[in-house]
């Protein structure tokens, strides 16, 4: 069942006339399973049979258990679809408010997008089909560009009065918070009034109820403090000491892109720098010869990880910059940092690093960088879903992602989750992508297989 407020409107394409796509061929296999899927979202009154001129093309997507999940490929019909302007609320006022709180509560929506009804006008532009049938949805669809601020509309029409006082929503994150038990109780009864009465369905596994300390939007929050959460300061904190002279070089050249942050720069590095080739010839000796750092050295190193990892450098997210994501892919895995783009620079906001599977270390060069990208887009969703923002990567292919008519499963499959999020793509020279790089290189977390499952609000 569906929540009870009014129908979404959120595909507007002006008077741009159907687009219609043919479906990719499928196995026999995968037909039935296109059949199965259908019969159970029929069933949920989710999708409805259609006469539209419009169509977009099934793909089945791999999941972790093996088995196949059903997704619309919309990247037709996202780009001629208008751009919804409605705005997410400011991540650094969030904290702002949350800063004197001491008791806090995390609602999760079961299957968020589904609860929500879509439009008589816009159901048709949904369309599908499989063999046997022409089909639309009912209820918001996964992978439209106008996801998220439809569902921030929504959630902020059911909150109504009690945002800013005492919860908040991030488009499907929705935080109480209270400066005592009593408050809380009282604020808790309200909200779940206003779910209620709106029929929004709750995860109560996912919930998590009065907490003096949790972490929201990437950032850890308790007793006033607001600090990065450790996944996102750990992919560069807990990277190994350099190995070889030319690890040093990588770590010295990846701090060099935020010198202007760190005061005495120079002087901290300086016992570093001998590490850093200054002609061709140097660069070409010595480079992987195993090394032990001396104790100025050592000290140096922990010490400007330090600086990168506190709000000497690292910022809180705030939307009034632009977001950029640079990513890096090496032989032993993956790199990446979240920034801002401030009038003085760009602004780290988190880190993040991970090891390769040994299945994944034979993936092909596009394949690893690709993902990079894709674990940045799981750890940083928060912040990137909804707004415009910078992907930056030194691997060309990458630039023509989307232009590609039908690439091999797992990129396609990446693919889709990628066309929910609004972003420009930019080469640039590796020897500009210095941190991802480094972070690639000397990666922190393990490696997992493949766990790029199209999420589900």
């Amino acid at each position: 069942s569906t929540i009870n407020i009014p129908s979404q409107s959120a595909i507007k394409t002006g008077d741009h006339p159907p687009i219609y796509s043919k479906q990719y061929s499928a196995s026999y296999t995968d037909q039935d399973m296109k059949f199965q899927e259908t019969q159970k979202l029929l069933e949920r009154g989710q999708i409805e049979e259609s006469t539209s001129p419009w169509s977009s093309p099934i793909v089945l997507v791999k999941k972790k258990d093996k088995t196949m999940r059903f997704c619309i490929d919309y990247r037709r019909l996202n780009a001629v679809t208008i751009k919804d302007a409605f705005p997410l609320p400011r991540i650094d006022e969030i904290f702002d408010q949350l800063s004197d709180a001491v008791y806090y509560t995390k609602f999760d929506f079961k299957s968020g997008y589904f609860q929500v009804p879509l439009s008589k006008e816009d159901r048709p532009k949904t369309a599908f089909s499989t063999r046997d049938n022409h089909y639309q949805f009912t209820v918001l669809p996964q992978g439209i560009t106008n996801g998220s601020a439809t569902f921030q509309r929504v959630i902020n029409h059911i909150l109504g009065p009690a945002r800013w006082k005492y919860a908040l929503a991030y488009i499907d994150d929705v935080i109480v918070y209270s400066k005592t038990f009593e408050e809380h109780l009282i604020h808790l009864n309200d909200i779940c009034t206003m779910l209620k009465n709106a029929r929004f369905r709750l995860n109560p596994k996912k919930c998590e109820i009065a907490q003096t300390q949790t972490d929201y939007l990437g950032h850890n929050v308790k007793s006033g403090e607001i600090r990065p959460s450790s996944n996102n300061i750990n992919g560069l904190l807990n990277t190994r000491l350099p190995q070889t002279a030319d690890e040093a070089c990588k770590f010295v050249k990846a701090a060099e892109y935020y010198r202007k942050f760190i005061p005495n720069f120079s002087q901290t590095a300086e016992p570093l720098r001998k590490f850093v080739p200054t002609t061709r010839t140097q660069q070409k000796k010595g480079q992987k010869t195993l090394i032990t750092l001396t104790n100025d050295e050592l000290k140096a190193f922990d010490q400007i990880k330090q600086i990168l990892t506190t709000d000497m450098v690292l910022r809180l997210p705030n939307n009034r910059f632009t977001f950029k994501v640079q990513t890096d892919a090496s032989d032993e895995g993956i790199g990446a940092v979240l920034l801002q783009i401030y009038p003085e620079g760009d602004r780290p906001i988190a880190y993040l690093s991970k090891k390769f599977t040994q299945a994944q270390r034979k993936w092909s060069p596009m394949e690893q960088e690709c993902y990079a990208f894709i674990c940045a887009l799981n750890k940083w969703h928060n912040y990137l879903s909804g707004i415009k923002f910078t992907w930056e990567t030194d691997h060309k292919a990458l630039t023509q992602l989307n232009q590609k008519a039908q690439i091999n499963k797992r990129c396609e499959r990446w693919r889709l989750k990628i066309l929910e999020y609004d972003y420009k793509v930019k080469y640039i020279p590796g020897l500009t992508n210095s941190m991802p790089d480094y972070l690639s290189r000397s990666p922190v977390d393990d490696a997992e297989e493949d766990p790029d499952e199209i999420s589900l609000l």
